[in-house]
């Protein structure tokens, strides 16, 4: 037991937990007049539309269908009329083609959602398509299509799966809150991915400090008869990352530029395994989710259960309002977390919590020039130089950056965080990352 609660990674930091939901019960909101259900909720290419202005629709209809193998559908999240198929704000940047639709109130749900209590004698395959059509993405906000991280190649067998409940990220408690209210359902959504893919092992990693998680967890295995383990992971940031999950987990190392199925492991969140299960059994589409609405920003901070496409706006009126003091807006936690310019926004698959930090806490202190302390060095968990990477980005070096690792960068912002020059790093990386991308692409163009 001593040995399993010290497993951690190198490098990492040390944030101000403030995690003020971790003792409030997830709560269901009053349903928006209006949900805007962006069809790019995922990684890959986006759904097209499948419904029309004045079409009627239930919850579960599809209003989006997938195109492409790296794609998933979207759906109706309440009944109503749509309203308007257009772009509109997107949580990510920039507009997106999205389905408004106007609530009717009802609440009525789609009669394709028919149970199946037979649903683990189904095929692999069957299973992966009903996963498909209920347009899963990862919930722990990367939002990759989930049918898609289910299939590997035969020639990368996955033998270890491992269930994310680290929950890492300062603030947010989402997946600690259905860790405790909703744990057989994750666990039967564990069962489906152990059946897909055939592991030999699976690991429940929680940091340790959730004890009442990793409790919870370890009874409902029992109770279950699971072959599975709860394993605490000491709190540390990024330790709900994938590599650096795999590596404290087995002690297997990513290669650069690799996948975890390159040393035979698959990641899933918490959320995730959850809405497999509601897929598979309840034959229920991705339509809600839970999301953490806190911060000093926030008049009563909460965990909600949120129909997909509820603005943000919408949130926070369920949660008392903002502040006076209100300053900064953040899909997200603010380590990996997007800024936002307007409350207009809704709430999409890989939202897991939305952060609204005060005018004090929102200041950005002016760079300084690099003091070359190397604490950035210290605290990368993929042992890269950020120190050096962001010169050579900053010199439009960026060929050299890349040889210096500048794709592996997780953009975690541990560099970032203990930077007493308070330089950019990740402003740069990501901005660095977007022009070895462009110069690829004009080559790949040039040499066509």
């Amino acid at each position: 037991m001593r040995i399993l609660q010290h497993r951690t990674f190198s490098g990492g930091v040390h944030p101000p937990q403030n995690k003020l939901t971790a003792r409030l019960p997830i709560e269901d909101i009053v349903p928006p007049p209006m949900v805007v259900i962006p069809l790019q909720q995922h990684l890959g290419a986006p759904a097209e539309p499948v419904c029309q202005v004045g079409d009627m629709v239930k919850i579960g209809d599809k209003i989006g269908e997938a195109k492409g193998f790296v794609s998933v559908p979207c759906h109706a999240s309440v009944s109503g009329t749509v309203k308007a198929v257009e772009p509109r704000l997107h949580p990510l940047g920039g507009k997106v083609l999205s389905v408004v639709i106007e609530n009717d109130g009802k609440g009525e749900v789609s009669p394709s959602l028919v149970p199946d209590d037979g649903y683990l004698e189904r095929s692999p395959d069957e299973l992966r398509s009903r996963i498909r059509e209920a347009g899963l993405a990862g919930m722990g906000g990367a939002a990759f299509p989930t049918h898609v991280k289910l299939s590997p190649p035969a020639n990368k067998p996955i033998d270890t799966l491992i269930i994310n409940g680290a929950e890492c990220e300062p603030y947010l408690t989402s997946d600690h809150r259905l860790m405790l209210e909703h744990p057989r359902e994750i666990l039967a959504g564990v069962q489906v991915i152990v059946k897909i893919l055939g592991c030999k092992r699976c690991f429940i990693a929680i940091e340790d400090n959730k004890p009442d998680a990793i409790e919870t967890m370890r009874r409902a295995v029992a109770e279950g008869g699971y072959p599975y383990q709860v394993l605490p992971f000491r709190a540390k940031y990024p330790q709900g990352a994938e590599k650096q999950l795999i590596k404290a987990a087995t002690g297997r190392e990513v290669p650069r530029g690799g996948l975890p199925m390159d040393v035979g492991c698959l990641v899933h969140n918490v959320g995730t395994a959850k809405a497999i299960y509601e897929a598979v059994a309840l034959r229920k589409p991705l339509v809600e989710r839970v999301v953490t609405v806190t911060g000093a920003g926030v008049r009563s901070p909460k965990n909600l259960r949120v129909p997909l496409g509820t603005p943000f706006a919408h949130l926070f009126a369920q949660c008392g309002g903002l502040s006076e003091d209100a300053g900064k807006i953040i899909m997200g936690g603010p380590m990996m977390g997007i800024a936002q310019f307007s409350d207009e926004v809704p709430v999409i698959k890989g939202t897991s919590g939305v952060v609204v930090l005060s005018k004090a806490e929102s200041k950005v202190p002016a760079p300084h020039p690099c003091i070359g302390c190397a604490r950035c060095v210290d605290a990368c968990p993929m042992k890269l130089v950020p120190t050096h990477i962001q010169t050579l980005v900053r010199h439009e070096r960026f060929g050299m950056a890349k040889t210096y690792g500048l794709l592996d960068c997780i953009e975690c912002g541990c560099c970032g965080f203990v930077c007493p020059a308070g330089i950019p790093f990740v402003h740069l990386m990501k901005y660095g990352k977007m022009k070895v991308y462009q110069l690829e692409r004009a080559a790949g163009a040039k040499s066509a």
